[in-house]
């Protein structure tokens, strides 16, 4: 969950926000390196390191750690993490710590106390994102405009029934993007598909992604996936999915659509047809749209048109 941080440095203003730190949107953001070992036969290293600078003037690093659960230590790690960059840099720490479950979270937050007798010599308080601060977005505007946090939301929220509501409408964005920005759609249902893996919310999201990032005849992964499992015999399975999508865009979109309509969609196996009455789907403002170009509809053959 770090990399997004580094590889999408756009998305720290927003996550700041949330944060309740104020961070410029003009801040310019550098990549450090996250080597912190002081002698060789004991090596450490941060996840992410950036180095931040503010159209005022400021300028401050940024250690960000990805942690999936509660790890005795790790504040002491942590400290030294802070106390090593700063002593090398010169320049003030804060460490930000994401999470996807909330009893991380609620550890992670600290404060966490080094000292005896009464005395306190350091305290640490981690920055920490979560379930509990990252919103839950699922309006489509909201996600265009904020598609970085959008994803790392959709992680966060992965054991969160609302998770699903995220994802579809990241894959109607993705979808909207993947003609003019296709390298951000890639790398954005990559991201996705790795952090999410096999739970509930990564299969929503290759449900999802099956019919949404589909480019035909263009010799993409998906595609060359899909041809292989329909040589494997599993073209039924993926006709089902597809029909599902078809039913489930419309329904979303509040459009109407009659039992015959249904049973012609749910019937069909023929996976170039459905994939087609998917892209419709988004657009149709009626179910009998997805049909208005068929030969069978049009009362006409190829030939005679």
């Amino acid at each position: 969950m770090h990399r997004i941080f580094q590889e999408r440095p756009e998305i720290l203003a927003p996550v700041f926000g949330e944060l309740g730190v104020p961070l410029s949107t003009k801040a310019t953001v550098d990549a450090v390196t996250t080597d912190v070992t002081e002698t060789k036969p004991l090596e450490r290293r941060v996840d992410t390191v950036l180095r931040i600078s503010t159209s005022d003037g400021e300028e401050f690093l940024l250690a960000i750690e990805a942690q999936s659960g509660k790890v005795v230590g790790k504040e002491a790690s942590w400290a030294y993490y802070i106390a090593f960059l700063q002593a090398k840099y010169r320049l003030p720490v804060l460490l930000l710590v994401v999470c996807q479950d909330r009893a991380t979270a609620k550890w992670a937050v600290g404060p966490f106390d080094c000292g005896t007798g009464g005395w306190t010599a350091l305290r640490l308080y981690p920055l920490v994102a979560g379930p509990d601060n990252l919103p839950v977005i699922t309006d489509a505007r909201t996600v265009a405009k904020k598609l970085a946090l959008a994803v790392l939301s959709a992680v966060a929220h992965a054991r969160n029934p609302e998770c699903g509501a995220i994802l579809e409408v990241i894959g109607i964005v993705l979808r909207e993007l993947r003609e003019s920005d296709p390298e951000t759609v890639e790398y954005f249902v990559e991201f996705l598909e790795i952090n999410l893996g096999s739970t509930p919310a990564g299969k929503k999201w290759q449900e999802i992604m099956s019919v949404v990032i589909y480019f035909p005849g263009r010799g993409t992964l998906r595609e060359r996936i899909y041809l292989e499992a329909k040589a494997e015999g599993q073209a039924e399975g993926q006709a089902e999915e597809r029909a599902s999508m078809v039913l489930s865009v419309l329904e979303k979109r509040g459009i109407p659509v009659p039992e015959d309509t249904r049973e012609r969609i749910t019937s069909c196996a023929d996976l170039d047809t459905l994939a087609l009455w998917v892209d419709r789907s988004w657009t149709a403002t009626a179910a009998q749209d997805l049909f208005a170009e068929d030969p069978e509809v049009s009362g006409s053959s190829p030939e005679q048109a």
